[in-house]
């Protein structure tokens, strides 16, 4: 069995749902990739995301963060547990990553220990791996491995898994032969963003996070009166990102649930209580989600949204 495949089986055998080998570009390739970014971050559409501007140089190229790297494993995970959100009056809306434990942690103890198995079968081979955490392309490197294509929402879609990967990578110098890149099978369906509450998908596979709840409700620091009403209101109940265009989207329907415990979801975050939620103190906010990515919001905006929330009921 070749080392590609040996790697590949490791994957699966992890728990990994999709594994598949990019070849880091040439050159052009590079450019097109910063190309993109550079356009994206000229419009402001990152918000105060200020890490997405800081040396987009290294962000497009896997080689200026790896010296040498040749190659890049893309990994997924799917995290969608079939159940359904409990919506009403005096609940809020948690994002289906996030019903279960923190996927960085899951991916990344499992993507650490495929590290290793390939660092075991090829000893001199240098690695770097990420999830969500590195100042890669996640999404256009997975696309090139063949896992999936980017949709016109800018989030990666399956046709074995719809909507539902969270990813990871590891950069290598080894040279392993690539996948073939996914297709892009969006056609002309807009589902997507005709779904947008907010109208964050300003045109096809383009998102201003100024105007994308999830950035709202989770990188955004902003105080209430500094949201305007408009995106207040298109925020609705949803207290921890939205799952809004990728619900619509046809490949989901014949994306099968995941087994993996580490996704089911907890009943504080499948039925999240907005009165519950708004008495928290810092302590219990800490415990109560110290295994959970809505850690990331801190508890200053967990408040802040489950106001907004209250709000528009």
């Amino acid at each position: 069995m070749s080392l590609a495949e040996t790697i590949k089986q490791e994957a699966r055998s992890l728990g990994f749902d999709a594994v598949g080998i990019a070849a880091v570009s040439p050159q052009a390739a590079d450019d097109r990739l910063l190309h993109r970014l550079q356009a994206w971050l000229r419009r402001g559409f990152h918000g105060t995301m200020g890490w997405m501007a800081r040396d987009p140089a290294r962000r497009a190229d896997p080689s200026v963060v790896l010296p040498g790297c040749r190659s890049i494993i893309a990994v997924g995970m799917n995290y969608d547990s079939g159940y359904r959100a409990t919506e009403g009056q005096g609940y809020g809306r948690i994002a289906r990553y996030a019903w279960g434990r923190d996927y960085h942690r899951i991916l990344g103890d499992r993507l650490a220990l495929l590290e290793a198995k390939l660092r075991e079968r090829a000893p001199s081979a240098v690695t770097r791996c990420y999830v969500d955490t590195g100042p890669v392309m996640e999404k256009a490197w997975a696309q090139q491995a063949g896992l999936g294509w980017i949709g016109k929402h800018s989030n990666l879609v399956s046709a074995d898994h719809g909507s539902w990967l969270v990813l990871g990578e590891i950069l290598t110098t080894i040279d392993l032969p690539p996948d073939t890149p996914a297709t892009d099978l969006c056609g002309s369906c807009s589902l997507c963003i005709q779904a947008c509450p907010t109208q964050a998908i300003t045109e096809p596979y383009v998102v201003d996070a100024n105007r994308c709840i999830s950035y709202l409700t989770i990188e955004c620091r902003a105080a209430r009166e500094e949201i305007t009403d408009d995106l207040a209101a298109g925020m609705g109940n949803r207290i921890f990102g939205c799952d809004d265009c990728l619900d619509v989207c046809p490949f989901n329907l014949r994306a099968e649930p995941t087994t993996d415990s580490a996704f089911q979801p907890l009943p504080t975050t499948l039925a999240p209580r907005l009165e519950e939620l708004a008495g928290l103190d810092e302590e219990t906010f800490t415990e109560r989600f110290r295994q959970s990515p809505i850690r990331r919001a801190r508890l200053s905006g967990l408040r802040r949204n489950v106001a907004i929330a209250e709000e528009n009921e």
